[in-house]
């Protein structure tokens, strides 16, 4: 009777992890990269739909950006005036009447994608790649030029 050997040799179980493990360093940094890009497409996103509501906001307020001048600028105001009804003097109220008949421009304000935060910074200059950005909000304007951008190292510039 002779006897039958069924199963893999060692050689050829090694073989195979070793296959796996190279295509799993191949596929996995793939991966990491993909969120990234996901973060990065809904940070820009986000970016054009609050610069053009800003940019609403002030065409139907007599060229007032929201949040008041450079002087009195207050992020909650930002906030408020972006997310709530606004009369033309840019008081918030939390229903439509005929007094209060401009926006909500925002739903709700997005977060930042990078640093989740939907805290509005403000600054007096453009930040720049030298190093403007700093602290936990998740964005900054610039309320002397209505420029607003995400305050995260790697994208201030979208």
């Amino acid at each position: 009777m002779t006897r039958k050997n069924t199963g893999f040799t060692l050689v050829e179980i090694l073989i195979v992890v070793i296959i796996l493990g190279i295509l799993a360093a191949i596929v996995i940094p793939q991966f990491t990269e993909a969120s990234n890009d996901a973060r990065k497409s809904a940070l820009v996103s986000d970016l054009q739909t609050v610069r053009s509501q800003v940019e609403l906001y002030k065409v139907q307020h007599l060229e007032v950006l929201p949040g008041g001048d450079a002087n009195s600028w207050d992020a909650t105001t930002f906030h408020d005036q972006l997310t709530m009804f606004t009369d033309v003097s840019g008081n918030t109220n939390a229903s439509k009447s005929t007094t209060y008949k401009y926006g909500p421009y925002l739903q709700k304000f997005p977060t930042n994608a990078f640093n989740d935060s939907s805290a509005v910074k403000k600054v007096t200059a453009d930040p720049n790649a030298d190093g403007d950005i700093s602290g936990t909000e998740g964005w900054w304007f610039n309320p002397s030029n209505g420029r607003f951008g995400a305050n995260y190292a790697a994208y201030w510039q979208y």
